[in-house]
């Protein structure tokens, strides 16, 4: 039997059918009440969905198939990350990520027998500098190299509160490493990470990424942007997270059109730190694998897995071998590389991607109109609905409506953590002066945590 004819003897069955035989096996209980449940981005997700009420998705480029490896070092010491580098390449890494304190550096020494004609490598400085675009560049027109520079003074600002030096002079910098940096992949980036590990919803993770690239698109000449970086944090919610990182392709192409471009659409992404626990900390492991499937699954370019210690631990082999192994498998053994758009043609997550997008694209109106996302941030704004959704997020969780396996339920009442914490796993308050509130990362589980280390 063909291909073509395998299910050609069973009879197909409309939407009003299936929701028929469902009506019947509730017994008389009301559908909505018990089948269809409203998520916390205001989504009412069904039991079942059928071609009927399907409205085909936008078409956007997406290649699950062409995803990298990556991997993160802080360069502190040249050599040491250098050696370091090129341990993770010969045990499986396809791309590093950079952290860069200084624009002091040798990228002769950093960059010393490895291959970035075969190697992507991705550059986050702590600071603004034309210097390093021109190094960067240079090196890219002699060593064939795929360089990123995650440039994002509006980002930064965001997270800490003050530009790196001020508004004028953060702009003439971008605007001179763009003309500085015409060989890079790009030289720009755009942190949706830092709303969702504020505890904001996908929506205004969407809408504020989205209003956040759009002041970009209108303070530099859109028409030298190649490519922009987006940098994606993904969290537990399987389907809703895919769904979100197909979003953002959607709602890029969708601005970029207006402009009467194409700007590419670059996705680094992470496992988000918001859901994560020190105590019965093997089930982060559990947590990261599901979220780098959805990575996956919603066509990033690369992904850059998080140590199931990383909260508590400094950086080490060990977590770091078991974190670049679950990529490893996904890869390799576990056909995650073998089909090139996985989820085209499932109805709940291409409804899923729609639904997002559209509620997005009406938030992001809204923050347009009100005079776009820099000045809603210094008006704190945006700080404030981040908060308020974090805040109902928590009571979900407190109040036990959602929890943490082995933090609000299943707990190992014999865990102790005090004396392995090598790092301080909680909000850090530190007083200084900011031109504006910052944007705070805080996760789910803080304050159970705090509370369980003074017990022990």
């Amino acid at each position: 039997m063909s291909k073509s004819s395998l299910f050609e003897n069973f009879e197909s069955l409309s939407a009003k059918a299936w929701k028929q035989k469902i009506q019947f096996e509730l017994q008389g209980n009301d559908f909505n009440e018990h089948l269809v449940w409203n998520s916390i981005e205001g989504i009412d997700v069904k039991p079942f969905y059928h071609s009927e009420s399907y409205s085909k998705a936008p078409s956007i480029q997406q290649n699950a198939t062409d995803w990298n490896i990556g991997h993160s070092i802080y360069v502190n010491s040249i050599q040491k990350c250098n050696i370091h580098a090129i341990d993770l390449i010969e045990n499986g890494v396809e791309s590093l990520h950079f952290t860069l304190p200084t624009d002091e550096i040798s990228l002769e020494k950093l960059l010393k027998n490895i291959d970035t004609s075969k190697i992507p490598i991705y550059f986050e400085p702590l600071f603004i500098s034309k210097k390093l675009a021109l190094t960067l560049n240079t090196y890219t027109v002699n060593h064939n190299a795929s360089f990123y520079i995650l440039n994002d003074p509006i980002g930064h600002l965001a997270r800490s509160g003050n530009w790196h030096k001020n508004l004028t002079s953060d702009l003439d910098h971008l605007k001179q490493i763009l003309v500085t940096g015409p060989d890079l992949k790009s030289v720009l980036s755009v942190d949706l990470g830092l709303f969702q590990n504020a505890g904001g919803s996908m929506i205004q993770q969407l809408a504020y990424t989205l209003a956040h690239a759009n002041e970009y698109l209108n303070l530099v000449n859109e028409k030298s942007l190649k490519s922009i970086v987006f940098k994606v944090s993904v969290g537990g919610n399987y389907f809703f997270e895919i769904a979100k990182l197909q979003a953002v392709r959607v709602l890029w192409q969708s601005l970029t059109k207006e402009y009467g471009g194409s700007i590419d659409c670059h996705i680094l992404t992470q496992p988000s730190r918001r859901n994560k626990t020190i105590y019965d900390y093997n089930t982060n492991m559990l947590r990261t694998t599901t979220e780098c499937m959805s990575a996956i699954l919603g066509s990033s370019d690369t992904i850059i897995n998080m140590p199931y210690d990383h909260l508590y631990h400094k950086d080490n082999e060990f977590g770091d071998r078991l974190s670049r192994n679950q990529l490893l498998i996904l890869k390799n053994e576990s056909y995650f590389d073998a089909v090139s758009n996985p989820t085209e043609g499932t109805y709940y997550i291409e409804t899923l991607t729609h639904q997002l997008a559209q509620k997005s694209l009406e938030l992001f109106k809204e923050v347009e109109r009100q005079g776009g996302y820099l000045k809603l941030l210094k008006e704190g704004l945006i700080q404030r609905k981040l908060k308020e959704h974090a805040q109902k997020e928590q009571r979900i969780y407190d109040e036990g409506h959602e929890g943490l396996l082995g933090t609000h339920f299943q707990k190992n009442a014999s865990d102790k953590m005090k004396t392995e914490l090598e790092l301080y796993p909680f909000l850090k308050q530190q007083t200084r002066k900011t031109l504006l509130e910052p944007i705070i990362p805080r996760r789910i589980s803080e304050k159970i945590e705090q509370k369980r280390l003074k017990d022990e």
